[in-house]
Protein backbone atom coordinates (compact mmCIF):
# COMPACT_ATOMS: atom_id res chain seq x y z
CA UNK A 1 0.00 0.00 0.00
CA UNK A 2 2.74 2.60 0.79
CA UNK A 3 4.26 1.99 -2.65
CA UNK A 4 0.86 2.63 -4.25
CA UNK A 5 0.56 5.89 -2.33
CA UNK A 6 4.05 6.99 -3.40
CA UNK A 7 3.27 6.17 -7.04
CA UNK A 8 0.02 8.13 -6.86
CA UNK A 9 1.85 11.13 -5.39
CA UNK A 10 4.46 11.05 -8.17
CA UNK A 11 1.75 10.80 -10.83
CA UNK A 12 -0.18 13.68 -9.30
CA UNK A 13 3.00 15.79 -9.15
CA UNK A 14 3.76 15.10 -12.82
CA UNK A 15 0.18 15.89 -13.82
CA UNK A 16 0.32 19.15 -11.86
CA UNK A 17 3.59 20.13 -13.56
CA UNK A 18 2.14 19.42 -17.01
CA UNK A 19 -0.92 21.51 -16.14
CA UNK A 20 1.27 24.40 -14.96
CA UNK A 21 3.28 24.30 -18.20
CA UNK A 22 0.08 24.32 -20.27
CA UNK A 23 -1.31 27.19 -18.18
CA UNK A 24 1.92 29.14 -18.69
CA UNK A 25 1.84 28.58 -22.45
CA UNK A 26 -1.74 29.79 -22.67
CA UNK A 27 -1.02 32.80 -20.44
CA UNK A 28 2.12 33.81 -22.32
CA UNK A 29 0.51 33.41 -25.74
CA UNK A 30 -2.44 35.55 -24.60
CA UNK A 31 -0.18 38.26 -23.13
CA UNK A 32 2.03 38.28 -26.23
CA UNK A 33 -0.96 38.48 -28.59
CA UNK A 34 -2.37 41.42 -26.62
CA UNK A 35 0.98 43.24 -26.64
CA UNK A 36 1.40 42.65 -30.39
CA UNK A 37 -2.07 43.95 -31.09
CA UNK A 38 -1.66 47.02 -28.90
CA UNK A 39 1.88 48.05 -29.88
CA UNK A 40 2.76 46.02 -32.99
CA UNK A 41 5.20 43.11 -32.72
CA UNK A 42 7.96 45.05 -34.50
CA UNK A 43 7.92 47.55 -31.61
CA UNK A 44 8.23 44.94 -28.88
CA UNK A 45 11.85 45.66 -27.94
CA UNK A 46 13.09 44.48 -24.57
CA UNK A 47 16.09 45.28 -22.32
CA UNK A 48 19.55 44.00 -23.18
CA UNK A 49 19.89 42.75 -19.62
CA UNK A 50 17.20 41.79 -17.12
CA UNK A 51 17.78 40.96 -13.46
CA UNK A 52 14.89 38.92 -12.07
CA UNK A 53 15.37 39.56 -8.36
CA UNK A 54 13.78 37.49 -5.62
CA UNK A 55 14.67 36.77 -2.06
CA UNK A 56 13.56 35.59 1.33
CA UNK A 57 11.59 38.07 3.45
CA UNK A 58 14.10 40.33 5.18
CA UNK A 59 16.98 39.37 2.87
CA UNK A 60 17.56 43.01 1.82
CA UNK A 61 16.16 43.13 -1.71
CA UNK A 62 15.55 46.87 -1.61
CA UNK A 63 19.11 47.66 -0.53
CA UNK A 64 20.71 45.24 -2.99
CA UNK A 65 18.49 46.38 -5.88
CA UNK A 66 20.05 49.83 -5.66
CA UNK A 67 23.52 48.30 -5.45
CA UNK A 68 23.02 46.06 -8.52
CA UNK A 69 21.78 49.05 -10.48
CA UNK A 70 24.84 51.12 -9.57
CA UNK A 71 27.18 48.22 -10.31
CA UNK A 72 25.62 47.66 -13.74
CA UNK A 73 25.12 51.40 -14.51
CA UNK A 74 21.37 51.02 -14.86
CA UNK A 75 19.51 54.31 -14.63
CA UNK A 76 15.83 53.36 -14.97
CA UNK A 77 13.94 52.82 -11.72
CA UNK A 78 13.53 49.19 -10.67
CA UNK A 79 10.28 47.49 -11.60
CA UNK A 80 8.74 46.53 -8.27
CA UNK A 81 5.89 44.08 -8.78
CA UNK A 82 4.13 45.02 -5.55
CA UNK A 83 3.97 48.62 -6.85
CA UNK A 84 2.61 47.43 -10.21
CA UNK A 85 -0.21 45.70 -8.35
CA UNK A 86 -1.19 49.08 -6.92
CA UNK A 87 -0.93 50.87 -10.26
CA UNK A 88 -3.99 52.48 -11.94
CA UNK A 89 -4.06 49.63 -14.48
CA UNK A 90 -4.12 46.99 -11.75
CA UNK A 91 -6.79 48.95 -9.89
CA UNK A 92 -8.92 49.01 -13.05
CA UNK A 93 -8.61 45.24 -13.24
CA UNK A 94 -9.74 44.92 -9.64
CA UNK A 95 -12.61 47.37 -10.17
CA UNK A 96 -13.75 45.25 -13.11
CA UNK A 97 -13.91 42.27 -10.77
CA UNK A 98 -10.79 40.63 -12.22
CA UNK A 99 -8.38 38.78 -9.98
CA UNK A 100 -4.78 39.91 -10.46
CA UNK A 101 -3.30 36.48 -11.09
CA UNK A 102 -0.38 35.11 -13.10
CA UNK A 103 -1.68 36.39 -16.44
CA UNK A 104 -2.32 39.91 -15.20
CA UNK A 105 1.01 40.17 -13.37
CA UNK A 106 2.89 38.86 -16.40
CA UNK A 107 1.12 41.37 -18.62
CA UNK A 108 1.94 44.27 -16.27
CA UNK A 109 5.63 43.29 -16.11
CA UNK A 110 6.04 42.87 -19.87
CA UNK A 111 4.25 46.14 -20.65
CA UNK A 112 6.64 47.91 -18.31
CA UNK A 113 9.69 46.29 -19.91
CA UNK A 114 9.00 47.71 -23.38
CA UNK A 115 9.27 51.29 -22.10
CA UNK A 116 12.28 52.95 -23.79
CA UNK A 117 14.04 53.81 -20.51
CA UNK A 118 14.60 50.10 -19.85
CA UNK A 119 16.39 49.31 -23.13
CA UNK A 120 19.84 49.16 -21.56
CA UNK A 121 18.73 47.03 -18.64
CA UNK A 122 16.16 46.48 -15.90
CA UNK A 123 15.86 45.07 -12.40
CA UNK A 124 12.54 43.38 -11.61
CA UNK A 125 11.81 42.94 -7.92
CA UNK A 126 9.35 40.14 -7.13
CA UNK A 127 8.86 38.25 -10.39
CA UNK A 128 8.65 35.32 -11.05
CA UNK A 129 7.12 33.98 -7.84
CA UNK A 130 5.07 30.98 -8.97
CA UNK A 131 5.79 27.96 -11.15
CA UNK A 132 3.50 29.33 -13.85
CA UNK A 133 5.40 32.65 -13.82
CA UNK A 134 8.70 30.77 -13.98
CA UNK A 135 7.51 28.96 -17.11
CA UNK A 136 6.43 32.32 -18.57
CA UNK A 137 9.98 33.66 -18.11
CA UNK A 138 11.33 30.68 -20.09
CA UNK A 139 8.78 31.25 -22.87
CA UNK A 140 9.58 34.97 -22.88
CA UNK A 141 13.31 34.32 -23.33
CA UNK A 142 12.69 31.81 -26.14
CA UNK A 143 10.41 34.31 -27.87
CA UNK A 144 13.12 36.99 -27.84
CA UNK A 145 15.62 34.49 -29.30
CA UNK A 146 13.10 33.52 -31.98
CA UNK A 147 12.55 37.18 -32.91
CA UNK A 148 16.32 37.72 -33.08
CA UNK A 149 16.85 34.71 -35.36
CA UNK A 150 14.01 35.86 -37.62
CA UNK A 151 15.47 39.36 -37.83
CA UNK A 152 18.77 37.82 -39.02
CA UNK A 153 17.15 35.36 -41.41
CA UNK A 154 14.86 37.97 -42.98
CA UNK A 155 17.54 40.65 -43.24
CA UNK A 156 15.72 43.24 -41.14
CA UNK A 157 17.36 46.65 -41.01
CA UNK A 158 17.07 46.62 -37.23
CA UNK A 159 18.30 43.41 -35.59
CA UNK A 160 16.41 42.45 -32.43
CA UNK A 161 18.74 42.77 -29.45
CA UNK A 162 19.77 39.68 -27.51
CA UNK A 163 18.56 39.82 -23.90
CA UNK A 164 20.58 38.35 -21.06
CA UNK A 165 18.48 37.03 -18.18
CA UNK A 166 19.90 36.88 -14.65
CA UNK A 167 18.05 35.10 -11.86
CA UNK A 168 19.16 36.61 -8.54
CA UNK A 169 18.09 34.93 -5.30
CA UNK A 170 19.00 36.48 -1.93
CA UNK A 171 18.74 33.67 0.60
CA UNK A 172 18.56 33.58 4.39
CA UNK A 173 17.25 30.82 6.63
CA UNK A 174 13.93 30.88 8.45
CA UNK A 175 15.25 32.00 11.83
CA UNK A 176 17.19 34.93 10.39
CA UNK A 177 14.25 35.94 8.21
CA UNK A 178 11.81 36.06 11.13
CA UNK A 179 14.30 38.01 13.24
CA UNK A 180 14.82 40.61 10.50
CA UNK A 181 11.12 40.96 9.72
CA UNK A 182 10.22 41.61 13.36
CA UNK A 183 13.18 43.99 13.78
CA UNK A 184 11.98 45.93 10.74
CA UNK A 185 8.52 46.12 12.31
CA UNK A 186 9.88 47.49 15.61
CA UNK A 187 12.02 50.07 13.83
CA UNK A 188 9.07 51.18 11.69
CA UNK A 189 6.88 51.61 14.78
CA UNK A 190 9.62 53.61 16.55
CA UNK A 191 10.06 55.79 13.45
CA UNK A 192 6.31 56.42 13.14
CA UNK A 193 6.03 57.30 16.80
CA UNK A 194 8.86 59.83 16.45
CA UNK A 195 7.15 61.34 13.37
CA UNK A 196 3.91 61.74 15.30
CA UNK A 197 5.67 63.39 18.23
CA UNK A 198 7.79 65.75 16.16
CA UNK A 199 5.47 66.31 13.23
CA UNK A 200 8.52 65.84 10.96
CA UNK A 201 9.00 63.09 8.38
CA UNK A 202 6.71 60.55 6.74
CA UNK A 203 4.86 57.67 8.28
CA UNK A 204 6.17 54.29 7.13
CA UNK A 205 3.75 51.58 6.09
CA UNK A 206 3.65 48.72 8.59
CA UNK A 207 3.49 45.20 7.18
CA UNK A 208 1.34 42.82 9.16
CA UNK A 209 4.01 40.14 8.72
CA UNK A 210 6.52 42.43 10.48
CA UNK A 211 4.37 42.58 13.63
CA UNK A 212 3.64 38.90 14.30
CA UNK A 213 6.00 35.97 14.75
CA UNK A 214 3.43 33.61 13.23
CA UNK A 215 2.74 35.86 10.23
CA UNK A 216 6.47 36.30 9.59
CA UNK A 217 6.98 32.54 9.79
CA UNK A 218 4.12 31.91 7.34
CA UNK A 219 5.50 34.49 4.92
CA UNK A 220 8.89 32.77 4.92
CA UNK A 221 7.35 29.35 4.37
CA UNK A 222 5.41 30.68 1.39
CA UNK A 223 8.66 31.96 -0.08
CA UNK A 224 10.50 28.68 0.56
CA UNK A 225 7.78 26.31 -0.58
CA UNK A 226 6.41 28.27 -3.54
CA UNK A 227 8.83 30.90 -4.87
CA UNK A 228 12.18 29.30 -4.02
CA UNK A 229 11.15 25.85 -5.28
CA UNK A 230 9.88 27.37 -8.54
CA UNK A 231 13.04 29.43 -9.08
CA UNK A 232 15.34 26.42 -8.73
CA UNK A 233 14.11 25.09 -12.08
CA UNK A 234 15.74 28.11 -13.77
CA UNK A 235 19.27 27.07 -12.75
CA UNK A 236 19.69 24.98 -15.90
CA UNK A 237 18.40 27.72 -18.22
CA UNK A 238 19.76 31.12 -17.17
CA UNK A 239 22.57 32.70 -15.18
CA UNK A 240 21.50 31.80 -11.65
CA UNK A 241 22.99 33.90 -8.87
CA UNK A 242 22.40 32.37 -5.45
CA UNK A 243 23.55 34.93 -2.87
CA UNK A 244 24.00 34.04 0.80
CA UNK A 245 22.55 37.18 2.40
CA UNK A 246 23.22 36.30 6.06
CA UNK A 247 26.16 38.69 6.36
CA UNK A 248 26.26 42.47 6.64
CA UNK A 249 25.50 44.74 3.69
CA UNK A 250 29.15 45.17 2.52
CA UNK A 251 29.77 41.42 2.77
CA UNK A 252 26.66 40.58 0.73
CA UNK A 253 27.57 43.20 -1.87
CA UNK A 254 31.03 41.68 -2.26
CA UNK A 255 29.38 38.32 -2.93
CA UNK A 256 27.12 39.91 -5.56
CA UNK A 257 30.09 41.52 -7.32
CA UNK A 258 32.05 38.26 -7.37
CA UNK A 259 29.05 36.31 -8.65
CA UNK A 260 28.15 38.75 -11.43
CA UNK A 261 31.77 39.06 -12.58
CA UNK A 262 32.16 35.29 -12.66
CA UNK A 263 28.99 34.81 -14.68
CA UNK A 264 29.99 37.60 -17.07
CA UNK A 265 33.19 35.68 -17.80
CA UNK A 266 31.01 32.78 -19.02
CA UNK A 267 28.90 34.90 -21.36
CA UNK A 268 29.59 35.10 -25.09
CA UNK A 269 30.38 38.50 -26.55
CA UNK A 270 27.51 39.83 -28.70
CA UNK A 271 29.55 39.54 -31.90
CA UNK A 272 30.46 35.93 -31.10
CA UNK A 273 26.85 35.13 -30.27
CA UNK A 274 25.70 36.61 -33.58
CA UNK A 275 28.25 34.47 -35.42
CA UNK A 276 26.81 31.31 -33.83
CA UNK A 277 23.11 32.21 -33.92
CA UNK A 278 22.47 30.33 -37.17
CA UNK A 279 23.30 27.06 -35.40
CA UNK A 280 20.32 26.04 -33.23
CA UNK A 281 20.91 24.82 -29.69
CA UNK A 282 20.50 21.08 -29.20
CA UNK A 283 17.35 21.42 -27.12
CA UNK A 284 15.48 23.26 -29.89
CA UNK A 285 16.27 20.44 -32.32
CA UNK A 286 15.14 17.72 -29.95
CA UNK A 287 11.78 19.37 -29.17
CA UNK A 288 10.26 18.60 -32.58
CA UNK A 289 12.47 15.65 -33.56
CA UNK A 290 9.65 13.10 -33.45
CA UNK A 291 7.32 15.21 -35.62
CA UNK A 292 10.09 15.77 -38.19
CA UNK A 293 10.89 12.04 -38.23
CA UNK A 294 7.26 11.16 -38.94
CA UNK A 295 7.11 13.72 -41.77
CA UNK A 296 10.24 12.25 -43.39
CA UNK A 297 8.99 8.64 -43.17
CA UNK A 298 5.61 9.57 -44.64
CA UNK A 299 7.40 11.45 -47.43
CA UNK A 300 9.52 8.37 -48.23
CA UNK A 301 6.38 6.27 -48.55
CA UNK A 302 4.53 8.80 -50.71
CA UNK A 303 7.31 9.89 -53.05
CA UNK A 304 10.01 7.19 -52.99
CA UNK A 305 8.00 4.07 -52.21
CA UNK A 306 10.10 1.66 -54.33
CA UNK A 307 13.40 2.63 -52.70
CA UNK A 308 11.69 2.77 -49.29
CA UNK A 309 10.40 -0.79 -49.72
CA UNK A 310 13.84 -1.94 -50.82
CA UNK A 311 15.48 -0.51 -47.67
CA UNK A 312 12.81 -2.03 -45.40
CA UNK A 313 13.34 -5.49 -46.97
CA UNK A 314 17.11 -5.11 -46.62
CA UNK A 315 16.73 -4.34 -42.92
CA UNK A 316 14.35 -7.27 -42.35
CA UNK A 317 16.37 -9.85 -44.28
CA UNK A 318 19.98 -8.80 -43.72
CA UNK A 319 20.19 -6.54 -40.67
CA UNK A 320 17.69 -7.90 -38.14
CA UNK A 321 19.09 -11.45 -38.01
CA UNK A 322 22.44 -9.97 -36.99
CA UNK A 323 20.87 -7.47 -34.57
CA UNK A 324 18.95 -10.29 -32.80
CA UNK A 325 22.20 -12.16 -32.18
CA UNK A 326 23.41 -9.14 -30.21
CA UNK A 327 20.27 -8.69 -28.10
CA UNK A 328 22.24 -9.10 -24.88
CA UNK A 329 24.89 -6.46 -25.54
CA UNK A 330 22.56 -4.03 -27.28
CA UNK A 331 25.18 -3.26 -29.94
CA UNK A 332 25.60 -4.67 -33.42
CA UNK A 333 28.20 -3.79 -36.06
CA UNK A 334 27.12 -4.66 -39.59
CA UNK A 335 29.05 -4.34 -42.83
CA UNK A 336 27.19 -4.06 -46.12
CA UNK A 337 28.25 -3.65 -49.73
CA UNK A 338 24.68 -3.44 -51.05
CA UNK A 339 24.27 -1.32 -54.18
CA UNK A 340 21.08 0.06 -52.60
CA UNK A 341 23.18 2.45 -50.55
CA UNK A 342 24.76 4.06 -53.60
CA UNK A 343 21.72 6.31 -53.38
CA UNK A 344 22.41 8.56 -50.35
CA UNK A 345 18.68 8.72 -49.61
CA UNK A 346 18.72 5.00 -48.82
CA UNK A 347 21.15 5.64 -45.98
CA UNK A 348 18.90 8.41 -44.60
CA UNK A 349 15.91 6.06 -44.83
CA UNK A 350 17.71 3.30 -42.93
CA UNK A 351 18.71 5.64 -40.10
CA UNK A 352 15.17 7.04 -39.84
CA UNK A 353 13.57 3.58 -39.89
CA UNK A 354 15.79 2.36 -37.07
CA UNK A 355 15.15 5.58 -35.12
CA UNK A 356 11.38 5.17 -35.42
CA UNK A 357 11.67 1.60 -34.12
CA UNK A 358 13.66 2.67 -31.05
CA UNK A 359 17.22 1.93 -32.26
CA UNK A 360 20.14 4.30 -32.79
CA UNK A 361 21.88 3.81 -36.12
CA UNK A 362 25.15 5.38 -37.27
CA UNK A 363 26.85 4.72 -40.62
CA UNK A 364 30.49 5.04 -41.63
CA UNK A 365 31.32 4.86 -45.35
CA UNK A 366 34.69 3.26 -46.03
CA UNK A 367 36.39 3.14 -49.39
CA UNK A 368 39.01 0.57 -50.33
CA UNK A 369 41.29 0.30 -53.36
CA UNK A 370 41.37 -3.33 -54.52
CA UNK A 371 43.36 -4.90 -57.40
CA UNK A 372 41.32 -5.13 -60.59
CA UNK A 373 43.66 -5.91 -63.52
CA UNK A 374 47.22 -5.58 -64.79
CA UNK A 375 48.16 -3.17 -67.55
CA UNK A 376 49.91 -5.40 -70.11
CA UNK A 377 52.10 -2.59 -71.41
CA UNK A 378 53.30 -1.09 -68.14
CA UNK A 379 52.70 -4.18 -65.96
CA UNK A 380 51.18 -1.90 -63.35
CA UNK A 381 48.31 -3.11 -61.23
CA UNK A 382 45.14 -1.09 -61.76
CA UNK A 383 42.69 -0.83 -58.92
CA UNK A 384 39.04 -0.05 -58.48
CA UNK A 385 37.31 1.61 -55.56
CA UNK A 386 35.13 -0.58 -53.39
CA UNK A 387 32.68 0.98 -50.93
CA UNK A 388 31.75 -0.67 -47.68
CA UNK A 389 29.04 0.69 -45.41
CA UNK A 390 29.70 -0.03 -41.75
CA UNK A 391 26.63 0.38 -39.52
CA UNK A 392 26.58 0.61 -35.74
CA UNK A 393 23.15 -0.29 -34.36
CA UNK A 394 22.57 0.26 -30.64
CA UNK A 395 19.53 -0.35 -28.45
CA UNK A 396 18.71 -1.22 -24.82
CA UNK A 397 20.35 -4.58 -24.17
CA UNK A 398 19.08 -7.44 -22.07
CA UNK A 399 20.15 -7.77 -18.43
CA UNK A 400 21.02 -11.36 -17.59
CA UNK A 401 20.52 -12.47 -14.04
CA UNK A 402 23.25 -14.90 -12.97
CA UNK A 403 22.70 -17.39 -10.19
CA UNK A 404 25.20 -18.10 -7.47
Amino acid sequence: MPDDIELAEKTTSADTQDLEIKDAQLIFETVWANLSEEYGEEKLLFPKEIFWLNGAPGAGKGTQTDFIMRFRDLTAAPIIVSDLLESPEAERMKDAGLMVGDREVTSLVMKKLIHPEYQTGAVIDGYPRTKVQVECVKLFFNKILQMRRESFDNGYAEIVEKSTFHIVVLFIDEGESIKRQLLRGRKSMEHNEQVRRSGMGNIKELRKTDLSDEAARNRYRTFKEVTYEALKSLREVFYYHFIDAHGGIPEVQNLIVKELRYQSSLELDHATYDRLIAIPVAKSIVIHARQELVKRLDDYERNYSKLFEEVVLLIRNKFLPIVKKHAISGKAYINSESDTFINPMALAMLIDIFSERGYHAVVDIRRYEIPDKIDRETFQIQTRTKQCYRFRISFPGSEIRRGR
